[in-house]
């Protein structure tokens, strides 16, 4: 790039100081460091819009080779299906041993699906155990103001 130092930058200030004058010096110098910046935030964008379109074209290579695998594998099991379905089709007509290959005749159980003991999702349940909270005297249950009072009624001394 340009090699500018302070000796430089200093010689351009005073050249544009006696070119364009002390009264118009500030407004340009503005003008100059806008249009700078601009410069500055177009050429990142594009070195942006570079870089993704290089992480796109990555992507999609490896989209094609995982594709690509995976068609390889689906054609695997494809033919080692096939493969099985013959030795099994052979086995079950040619030997007679159909039956001892068979599965018992047991009728199909259905089980209920699994269900956690403590999932009911109606109620809340506080992260603080609740022996931690008895043993440090945390109040677990609410009173209303009528339970309040009649609980911590003073008692009447005759």
């Amino acid at each position: 790039m340009i090699d500018i130092g302070i000796s430089k930058m200093a010689l351009i200030g005073a050249v544009a100081l006696i070119v364009i004058g002390p009264e118009k010096l500030p407004r340009v110098a503005r003008t100059v460091g806008t249009l700078l910046g601009k410069a500055q935030r177009y050429v990142s964008d594009v070195k942006a819009e570079v870089n993704r379109s290089m992480d796109l074209d990555e992507l999609r290579k490896m989209k094609e080779t995982v594709e690509g695998a995976a068609h390889e594998v689906h054609n695997s099991i494809q033919t080692s299906a096939s493969d099985f379905e013959k030795q099994w089709s052979t086995t079950d007509s040619g030997t007679g041993n159909a039956d001892s290959l068979a599965a018992p005749a047991e009728p199909y159980v259905s089980y209920p699906s699994y269900k956690h003991p403590k999932k009911n999702f109606r109620l809340k349940q506080g992260a603080t155990p609740q022996w931690y909270k008895a043993r440090s005297g945390v109040r677990t249950k609410a009173l209303s103001g009528a339970a309040r009072v009649a609980r911590y009624r003073p008692s009447k001394i005759n």
